[in-house]
């Protein structure tokens, strides 16, 4: 197919084609036409350059605002071939990020006066440079809040939320003037400048939080690892507490028993032994006789007796024993010697208070030592049950106690009628009474006496008024 069209009618060739070259340009009639086309050229050329360097600038984001900064500062150096080119930060303004300011001299050396790790500090600076500096450091921005243009000179602001935080200016040669397009290159690398520094200031604030929650944390963790060593020391302390108390106890119903061994036992056999001599002098010699090796069995009674009292007081140590252990302990202090005793505990065994603690050891001793003195038993039990909420003593024998005796017998000891004789009960009902909880006697299945004491663990809980125990008269109904 031909491409050659024919020219209108009437219109020579020559004139066509004159014609079609005014058109682009080539061959115009018109001077201007060319060198406008070529000024076209050169600006979208310049444009093309400038968005290449922009997009150079966006992509430095990722490394940090002074790189970013430096890439801004770079970019309007070369494409407007600046002698100097400043970028600064109002005071007050974005203050977790930096740099704050920076400049770029003609040959392309940084400098600032601090905070740009790859900058110079200027020792010299052109006055103009030096005071559009100082006027955006101290935001003194009333003239620079809007964009600056002449033949050799342009400044923009950089704005975040309507107000400037900043400012970027430039400086040209002579041969190099500044258009409008220049203008709007400025304006997108100091808009760019700015979103890049408030992330950073976004992320330095971020990071600020982090390391404020992870010190909080820490401290938290370290006070957490304080309450714990102190917690572990508490209880071992308490642990270290409760066998002191049990040393105590078991060295004080000791000395008790001693005491009772020497101020009753003791004196009954002396006692005893001075009638036997009296009645050996007045007596017969067959008699006589007879006396003399009653005398001799009573005097040898009564050093055995001393010699259990001396050993009563050599107290032994009873530290790091458990209490049931140290209720076995209890046991074994206990006359007659042919009184066998039994400890039992029942439930899961747990550390109870001091005052508990002191309540069940002092019950025990109490309750042994009557059965030891009064019961004339062969056999004796005593039974622990740790229950959810309190613990349960029980102490059994086989001998000839009558229980509704005994309840006649608490009944007068409370009423302070038996001249300070048979207290041991009613000091076991008092004591579980301080605790809240209630002592009960009754028949044993092993033929004797039951005492039961049933000490709740918290005595208050649920409660502003201690439990009461019962009364000896609640306690013979309960029993009916």
């Amino acid at each position: 197919m031909s491409t050659a069209r024919r020219a209108p009618e009437g219109l020579s060739s020559d004139r066509a084609a004159a014609d079609l070259d005014s058109l682009l340009g080539l061959h115009s009639v018109k001077g201007t036409h060319y060198a406008q086309f070529r000024g076209v050229e050169q600006r979208l050329t310049r444009v093309i350059e400038a968005l290449d360097r922009i997009s150079r600038a966006l992509v430095q984001t990722g490394e940090g605002p002074e790189t970013l900064v430096l890439s801004v500062v770079r970019a309007v150096a070369e494409h407007l071939e600046a002698q100097w080119v400043v970028f600064a930060l109002c005071d007050g303004e974005l203050e977790r990020t930096g740099p704050r300011h920076l400049m770029m001299s003609g040959d392309g050396t940084i400098y600032a006066f601090e905070g740009v790790q790859a900058a110079r500090t200027p020792s010299h600076l052109p006055d103009e440079v030096l005071n559009r500096l100082n006027d955006i450091l101290r935001n003194q921005t009333t003239g620079l809040n809007r964009p600056m243009v002449d033949d050799h000179h342009v400044h923009v602001p950089v704005q975040l939320d309507g107000r400037v935080v900043g400012g970027l200016s430039a400086w040209t040669p002579a041969h190099k003037f500044i258009d409008s397009a220049d203008t709007v290159v400025l304006r997108i690398l100091a808009r760019q400048a700015a979103v890049a520094l408030l992330n950073a200031a976004l992320l330095e604030e971020s990071r600020h939080q982090l390391t404020r929650a992870e010190q909080a944390f820490a401290k938290a963790t370290e006070h957490a690892a304080d309450l714990a060593a102190r917690n572990v020391e508490l209880e071992r302390t308490q642990r270290e507490l409760s066998a002191v108390m049990r040393q105590r106890l078991v060295t004080e119903e000791r000395e008790r028993i001693a005491r009772e061994l020497h101020d009753s036992v003791t004196q009954s056999v002396l006692s005893a032994g001075v009638h036997i001599e009296v009645c050996r002098r007045e007596s017969d010699p067959a008699t006589a006789e007879r006396l003399e090796t009653a005398g001799r069995l009573t005097r040898n009674a009564v050093e055995q007796l001393r010699s259990v009292i001396y050993a009563l007081n050599q107290a032994p140590s009873v530290e790091g024993l458990s209490l049931e252990e140290v209720l076995d302990e209890l046991c074994s202090m206990h006359l007659p010697d042919d009184l066998a005793t039994e400890v039992r505990v029942t439930g899961t065994p747990r550390d109870l208070s001091d005052d508990l603690q002191h309540a069940v050891l002092r019950i025990a001793g109490e309750a042994l030592f009557n059965t030891a003195v009064h019961a004339d038993a062969g056999r004796a039990q005593v039974r622990l049950d740790y229950q959810a909420d309190r613990v349960v003593l029980s102490v059994d024998d086989d001998g000839v106690g009558d229980p509704a005796h005994l309840r006649r017998v608490l009944r007068a000891a409370a009423a302070g009628d038996l001249a300070g004789r048979h207290r041991g009960l009613a000091n076991i009902s008092a004591r579980a009474g301080d605790l809240g909880g209630d002592l009960r006697i009754r028949r044993s299945r092993l033929g004797g006496i039951r005492v039961v004491v049933d000490l709740p663990e918290h005595p208050n809980a649920g409660s502003s008024a201690p439990r009461e125990s019962r009364t000896p008269h609640d306690v013979r109904r309960a029993e009916r």
